[in-house]
């Protein structure tokens, strides 16, 4: 069971990394209707990671910033994997 589950987790991975090479190559901006921030450098969270850690791990200037290049992003309700922008521009 325990092989299994990691197998999955791995495809699960994959699918993620090649997913996202796809998006960068084709130069697609993240966002929600109305809005949208060019990223520079994206980073799969962790776990126990919060908004407040990332924004420390990257030396990101502050919570505003990081949530102007990460507009769909719930600083209540990260998951593990999840893509966050941790370089780029806010464009409003």
């Amino acid at each position: 069971m325990a092989k299994s589950t990691n197998t999955f987790a791995v495809a699960l991975n994959v699918i993620l990394v090649v997913s996202l090479m796809i998006s960068i190559s084709e130069g697609k901006h993240i966002g929600v209707h109305g809005f949208d921030a060019d990223c520079d450098s994206v980073y799969g969270a962790e776990f126990g990671d919060s908004c407040n850690s990332v924004i420390e791990k990257f030396g990101i200037s502050s919570l505003d910033f990081f949530l102007s290049i990460n507009p769909n992003c719930n600083c209540d309700a990260f998951f593990e994997g999840q893509w966050l922008c941790v370089d780029g521009n806010p464009n409003e």
